[in-house]
């Protein structure tokens, strides 16, 4: 079963020419996508499935989606290139209109009845002013998955509120009061790993959308905020505190609720994480030369073993920095305990796992120094992602665009004149 553009009728494929093509064939090959998402999450979705095929047109002010500056905003990593913009808009083409011009209004129209996918995260009382709320468009192609992202829901008293990831997915979830060391302060999470958390969740949902209006030949309206992503990320806490469970006290490295599953460090001054499950117990203590651990009455006995577990995490403080990390990656290896040294972002690009599994691949025409991107998480056997390219300079596919959707070269003078996209000479790249 293919994916077909609006207007088509789901059709199941029996000739053997369409049941081999999807080898070679982008799952979403023909798919219409409309981005008027701003930032991260939404735009990211929508780069899921540029990846399998999808056309994807990017709809941005005429000064640019702030997040095109991103390179320049610490505290994330400033650079000359612009990574984050290109991360979150590769392959798609570009489109610069002000959405509050009069004249916007027909190229939305055009836009939608074109579109298979419309992905928005404005928030509902600016997106209600624009007309842009599913009742807005709806009317004009019924077949339409209209895919809504907020902060914090559609409702509740918080419904209006601005959101970003960590305000939404990390603060209000629970997450960022859980992510710390007992006695630190909330500290700052990586940037965009919330919405790359929620893009995902969004994707699901358009896809799973998309699956229905198959079957029926019906669109409909998909949402997910970061508020619900941040609480399914935080689900396992989440749920204890719905039935009351009993919670430990926050992550003390030296005296850790557990100290086989706590962090440490090598000779050589890495740290790593050690997760050792109660079967691996004996296998470990003798890989790591402490055999004695085993019957020591500190330690052998439950009740004892709470109470002593700084003392049992002091001496394995000083098993786990007489030697480095490469050596204990051959212990750990050896008895197939679960663990992961601690690396920063300039080690994590030298780790060989993200190119053998096309974690990290080739970018396309971005220039500067960019010229590896991150690939979406998902892979599907058989069929090869697009080739990442980079994202598209402001309104550079404006006129490209409006010709395919139906306007004549008097139409789109026309929207020059009345300020709806911007003139040649404006245009920044």
């Amino acid at each position: 079963m293919r994916l077909n553009s609006m207007g088509d009728e789901a059709t199941t494929a029996h000739n053997d020419s369409e049941e081999t093509d999807m080898a070679s064939d982008n799952i979403f090959s023909g798919l219409k996508v409309v981005d008027l998402a701003s930032f991260i999450a939404g735009p990211s979705a929508a780069v899921i499935l540029s990846d399998f095929g999808a056309d994807v047109i990017k709809v941005e002010p005429p000064s640019g989606d702030l997040w095109r500056h991103a390179n320049n905003m610490p505290p994330q990593p400033v650079a000359e290139d612009a990574y984050p913009w290109h991360l979150a808009n590769r392959n798609k083409r570009g489109m610069a209109l002000d959405l509050k011009s009069p004249g916007a209004r027909q190229v939305i129209e055009k836009l939608v009845k074109w579109a298979d996918v419309l992905i928005v995260n404005t928030p509902h009382p600016a997106r209600a002013r624009l007309k842009l709320e599913y009742e807005d468009v709806v009317g004009w192609n019924p077949r339409l998955i209209y895919a809504d992202i907020t902060g914090f829901g559609e409702k509740g008293p918080d419904a209006d509120l601005p959101g970003f990831d960590i305000t939404a997915y990390w603060a209000r979830s629970g997450l960022l009061s859980m992510t710390r060391d007992a006695g630190a302060p909330p500290t700052w999470p990586v940037a965009g790993s919330g919405d790359n958390a929620t893009a995902v969740g969004l994707y699901s949902a358009i896809v799973t959308a998309l699956y229905r209006r198959e079957r029926t030949g019906e669109g409909g309206r998909v949402t997910t905020s970061l508020l619900a992503e941040g609480v399914w990320s935080a689900s396992v806490s989440i749920q204890a505190a719905l039935c009351d469970a009993k919670f430990f006290g926050l992550h003390d490295r030296k005296s850790p609720a557990n100290a086989v599953m706590n962090v440490y460090r090598a000779a050589d001054d890495t740290w790593f994480v050690l997760v050792v499950t109660s079967d691996k117990l004996e296998a470990v203590a003798k890989a790591i030369g402490r055999p004695d651990l085993l019957t020591d009455p500190r330690f052998s006995d439950p009740a004892k073993l709470m109470i002593n577990r700084p003392q049992l995490t002091a001496i394995l403080d000083e098993v786990f920095g007489a030697q480095p990390m490469e050596y204990w990656y051959k212990v750990f290896s050896g008895v197939h305990v679960t663990f992961g040294a601690v690396r920063n972002p300039q080690e994590v690009i030298d780790d060989p796992q993200l190119r053998a599994n096309d974690i990290v691949v080739p970018l396309e025409g971005a220039g500067g120094k960019l010229t590896s991107t991150i690939s979406s998480p998902l892979q599907i056997h058989g069929v090869a992602k697009v080739s990442a390219k980079r994202a598209p300079h402001i309104g550079e596919h404006n006129e490209e665009i409006l010709r395919q959707l139906g306007f004549s070269a008097d139409d789109i003078d026309g929207l020059r004149e009345g300020g709806a996209i911007p003139k040649a000479k404006e245009r920044v790249v």
